[in-house]
């Protein structure tokens, strides 16, 4: 919190007076407080001279938007809305709210999916339907759209909606429910349970954990493994990561992080009891598994308790820490440390690499690229070497004429039922995977 007063004290004493707590002091302080004094005299040169009034919230706020966003791709602000509303909201993995998807459209917002057994649907709300007023207010930005659908659970809201097949526009009162967010989702495959987990909030090794006592109840004795499915995971909570990994682990490192100092070293271990008791585990992973889902892949990986199938992850590998700042001034997203493996390997900009390679399809002409990954991003932290494994291994496909719904999916219950999946293998061209990194 240090930096934010002496950056708020060189706005009100001005360049002046900034010099002259420098001098005092003394020398090693100077270079830093004459770009204070630099950053003083440039808000006050846009507060006067801009060619409309700007409030002095909004410049601060887009001065710490800039300052953490320069950082690396994971490092932000967060202003108030976003940090207590949306931010919270994933994190804790529910809100109060109507089970709408929606998208922006010019003085409206149009409903892409309706979630089951939420208010929307139960009240007849339908895909494509136009939302143009919300509590009798036109719509007319996005956020504040949402964030007035969004409310105490119980609360009511009037939506004023558009519909193609009706002449007039009509009103639909809706009572706000708890909405959940990137709930564990589960189901059988025959004598397979599979489980899907989209993120990772303060709800998902809850919902792993009711998910396999209800596959066990379901399949009984007969249970011959599960598939855990991360693709498109885009990580969450790295305690819930843990927790997961320990759920499915008997001993052992889970993950590490390491900081800017020795000091910050953290290292997770799991304790005795695997909910699976053993059985078989597949994981499915791609190039969306990033973060809190690449820490569960990599644990199980390393302790060899599953086999990793699919494409290589994001390669996500720091950690980022919220930090909430005083007066309701919202928060700061920071990169705060790299997370390793067990085998005390870092993802950073590589990923996890699967042990079977298996593309939904087309996929393995860009497998050795880099591409919808970390290592893509301007101003990523630098990473490991690649291993010549990440590019000699050959890449899994459906064989040609050969139709399924989820190729890497089929191929998982294959493999844990022992059966041959019919595929075609190809082994992708060498090629060099150069990026920009900083460290």
């Amino acid at each position: 919190m240090k930096p934010l007063a002496q950056i708020g004290m060189g706005m009100v004493l001005g360049a002046g007076a900034a010099l002259g707590i420098a001098a005092a002091r003394g020398a090693a302080d100077d270079a830093t407080y004459r770009q204070l004094a630099l950053f003083s005299q440039a808000f006050q040169t846009v507060r006067d001279d801009y060619v409309e009034p700007v409030k002095d919230i909004d410049l601060i706020r887009n001065a710490l938007q800039g300052m953490t966003s320069r950082l690396d791709p994971h490092s932000s602000y967060m202003d108030p809305r976003s940090y207590t509303g949306t931010f919270l909201s994933q994190t804790r993995g529910q809100f109060g709210g109507i089970g709408v998807t929606v998208t922006a459209e010019d003085k409206a917002i149009r409903v892409t999916a309706t979630m089951d057994g939420m208010p929307a649907a139960a009240a007849g709300m339908k895909t494509d339907d136009r939302i143009t007023a919300i509590d009798g207010k036109p719509v007319d930005d996005f956020n504040a759209a949402i964030d007035s659908m969004r409310g105490r659970v119980g609360s009511k809201v009037v939506l004023t909606i558009v519909r193609a097949s009706e002449k007039n526009p009509f009103q639909v009162t809706l009572t706000r429910a708890t909405v959940p967010v990137n709930a564990t989702t589960y189901r059988r495959e025959g004598d397979i349970g599979y489980i899907r987990m989209p993120g990772f909030n303060q709800q998902t090794a809850d919902g792993l954990e009711k998910a396999v006592r209800e596959l066990k109840r379901q399949i009984g004795p007969g249970l011959v493994g599960y598939v855990l499915d991360l693709r498109g995971n885009p990580g969450g909570l790295v305690d819930q990561a843990v927790r997961v990994s320990d759920d499915m682990l008997e001993a052992g490192e889970i993950v590490s992080t390491r900081g800017r100092n020795p000091g910050d070293t953290q290292r997770y271990d799991a304790k005795k009891g695997d909910i699976m008791d053993g059985r078989k585990l597949v994981v499915l992973i791609n190039a969306g598994t990033a973060s809190a889902s690449e820490i569960v892949s990599g644990a199980l990986q390393d302790h060899k308790r599953a086999t990793i199938v699919g494409m290589t992850s994001f390669g996500k590998g720091s950690v980022q820490t919220i930090i909430p700042l005083n007066n309701g001034g919202g928060a700061l997203r920071l990169t705060t440390a790299r997370y390793y493996t067990p085998s005390g390997h870092s993802i950073q900009a590589m990923g996890i690499v699967p042990d079977i390679q298996v593309a939904q399809g087309g996929e393995s002409e860009v497998s050795v690229v880099v591409r919808n990954s970390e290592a893509e991003l301007e101003g990523h932290l630098a990473g490991e070497p690649l291993p010549p494994k990440r590019v000699e291994a050959p890449v899994i496909e459906p064989a040609p004429g050969k139709k399924y719904d989820d190729f890497q999916l089929s191929y998982a219950l294959d493999l844990l039922r022992g059966n041959m999946t019919v595929a075609t293998v190809t082994r992708p061209p060498k090629a060099p995977i150069q990026s920009a990194a900083k460290d």
